[in-house]
């Protein structure tokens, strides 16, 4: 299966969201099948077939994340950051303050969820294709 580093590699090439299409497929060939990030660590549960799963170490210093989320803000933000316009702190950052906790990323839909801290679903995003 594969491994942290294998995923950190892949993931330094990422410079903002405008990237983030090339890194889906560098992960998918590492045999990635879907990952759960949380924004108030980063930490990330990457799972492969057959149960594999493996998970990243969080920041040490963690970010608040609002209790009200604000949708039309966050995706006021994400459309920034997937033209390029923030780096992923600041996108970390939006999302937090815009009350998302965590966003899931399934490979066989190719779609990206954001979820507040109650579990609602908040944006739905498809990824396109490199």
């Amino acid at each position: 299966m594969f491994t942290i580093q294998q995923i950190k590699e892949a993931h330094s090439k990422v410079k903002s969201g405008a990237d983030f299409p090339k890194y889906m497929q560098d992960i998918i060939a590492l045999g990635v099948t879907s990952f759960e990030t949380f924004v108030f660590d980063n930490h990330t549960n990457y799972y492969g077939k057959d149960n594999f799963q493996i998970s990243s170490i969080g920041f040490s210093e963690t970010l608040v994340i609002a209790d009200k989320s604000n949708i039309e803000q966050f995706k006021s933000d994400l459309k920034m950051h997937q033209q390029g316009k923030t780096d992923y702190m600041t996108f970390l950052n939006d999302c937090a303050k815009s009350g998302v906790e965590k966003w899931i990323v399934v490979m066989d839909t190719m779609t990206c969820s954001y979820y507040d801290k109650l579990g609602n679903e908040m944006v739905v995003e498809v990824i396109p294709s490199v």
